[in-house]
């Protein structure tokens, strides 16, 4: 067992924990990581880049599968499933190494076990229930993250209910999939087993798939997936999962009326909840509410000293909503002048299913629920050179302006690669731009972000496109 003081000692590695740890380092900080698993977090080795591995497969699968369209001849496709899995945890492990690599680099001192508050500044650190260190801070980072949440009686089981965890390192291709959930955890994963051939149903209680999207990305989303062969459920609910040797048999209900469906695995994927357990903080004056840490607008919590970020710290779940936190709070710790707190409404979601779902800001409804009168642009990709040269003419970019200033409200877009694009409009919108600067902008020929200025100009009843 080592003791050690510092300037700050973080309790996680993800991408929230590591990119404040860097950040405080590069501050001159004297800076400890305590992570119990994995460096990188779950976004790194079990979310975020494992799984856009995976449905970078089921992609060259599909346009394998369409190459004729190309003018390519290419033999019959096959899938080893092994070898998906396999590439998505090098993929994974790849990274994982270079976060090490740079906290390394960084001169940032990493300990392997759990750590947990006694008091606002000392962290105990235990593995495998034996002790590790005891480490003193000046300031502490709460980055613990979250777990799948699971439904009373719908708990997975690793086996015939899955988790996302479960989900990405299977041993076979399953043939039948219930997807219990449409936000972008299900709907990717629906994807992602679609394409390479299974019968997939969704289940969505909201009336509507990817419902936290602005309603008309929604719809298009859904006759996009039911074009694929998804069987789309919504307003609807499971009530029940028997388990079988091999299969699920789930019991639903919608519109009042009650159904059975059997698949061979289940994966539940119905949000998030806070690691607020086991981490100390009846130690301290900090809060846990509703499975999550209560923070201000700069990440501190009721202790002084004390920061909670990303995932612990409540919605939206996003790594780079976790990584920006990060560096708000040790910024704030710095001492740095001329701060700004993070603005939610600035941060891009992103889905990459097939077609791609990302947005910023408000929906149309939300801008007009606040009492905004709104301009409303859109472009179709099939009015896209570029887009119709991929072989990708379906999908739409959107744009809400406040029609009384101009400001720039939302943005929202299905189709090729706007997961890609929507960073465009959050770098306009970080600029506090209006429709003025984004028409002036020259956008280069060819390319999607052509979409962009043209739903821009079609706000204004300028598109040329269309």
């Amino acid at each position: 067992m080592t003791d050690g003081k510092f300037d700050l000692v973080v309790v996680g590695g993800g991408p929230g924990g590591y990119v404040a740890a860097i950040r405080a380092a590069q501050l001159k900080m004297s800076v400890a990581v305590v992570e119990r698993e994995h460096l990188g977090g779950i976004c790194l080795n079990w979310g975020c880049i494992p799984t856009k591995a995976l449905l970078r497969t089921s992609e060259v699968y599909d346009l394998i599968k369409h190459a004729d369209q190309y003018g390519l001849t290419v033999g019959q496709a096959s899938i080893d499933f092994a070898k998906i899995v396999k590439r998505s945890r090098n993929v994974a492990g790849q990274l994982n190494r270079g976060v090490g690599f740079l906290l390394k680099k960084n001169k940032v001192t990493v300990f392997d076990g759990a750590g947990k508050l006694e008091g606002p500044r000392t962290v105990k650190v235990e593995k495998d229930g034996k002790p590790v260190a005891t480490l003193q801070a000046k300031n502490v980072i709460l980055a613990t993250g979250a777990r799948a949440r699971a439904l009373p009686g719908l708990e997975p089981d690793g086996k015939l209910v899955w988790t996302y965890k479960e989900a990405m390192v299977p041993t076979a291709m399953p043939k039948s999939l219930l997807v219990i959930g449409s936000g972008a955890i299900g709907i990717e994963f629906a994807s992602f087993y679609r394409t390479l051939g299974a019968e997939v149903t969704v289940v969505e209680v909201l009336p509507r798939v990817l419902p936290v999207e602005d309603e008309e990305i929604s719809a298009l989303a859904r006759k996009a997936f039911e074009k694929q062969g998804m069987k789309i459920m919504t307003g609807a609910t499971v009530k029940a999962l028997k388990r079988g040797s091999d299969s699920v048999t789930a019991t639903i209900e919608a519109d009042g009326k009650s159904q059975e469906l059997t698949a061979e695995r289940v994966i539940l994927a119905v949000g998030i909840t806070g690691n607020v357990e086991n981490i100390g903080l009846e130690t301290t004056k900090a809060k846990a509410e509703r499975g999550h840490v209560v923070v201000n607008q700069w990440a501190e919590t009721a202790e002084p000293g004390l920061y909670a970020i990303g995932d612990l710290a409540g919605p939206p779940w996003l790594a780079h909503k976790a990584s920006h936190e990060g560096v708000i709070a040790v910024e704030r710790i710095a001492g740095i002048k001329g701060l700004h707190p993070l603005n939610v409404r600035r941060i891009a979601g992103c889905t990459y299913c097939r077609p791609q779902v990302a947005s910023i800001g408000l929906t149309e409804k939300a801008a007009k629920d606040a009492g905004r009168k709104v301009r409303v642009g859109r472009f179709p990709f099939i009015g896209n050179g570029k887009a119709i040269a991929l072989g990708e003419p379906e999908g739409l970019v959107k744009t809400v302006f406040d029609a009384d200033t101009g400001e720039l409200l939302g943005a929202h877009m299905i189709g090729a690669e706007v997961t890609e694009l929507i960073q465009g409009y959050a770098v306009g919108m970080s600029l506090e731009t209006t429709e003025a600067e984004l028409m002036e902008t020259v956008f280069p020929h060819p390319t999607l972000s052509e979409m962009m200025h043209e739903s821009v100009l079609d706000a204004y009843g300028r598109a040329i496109h269309f």
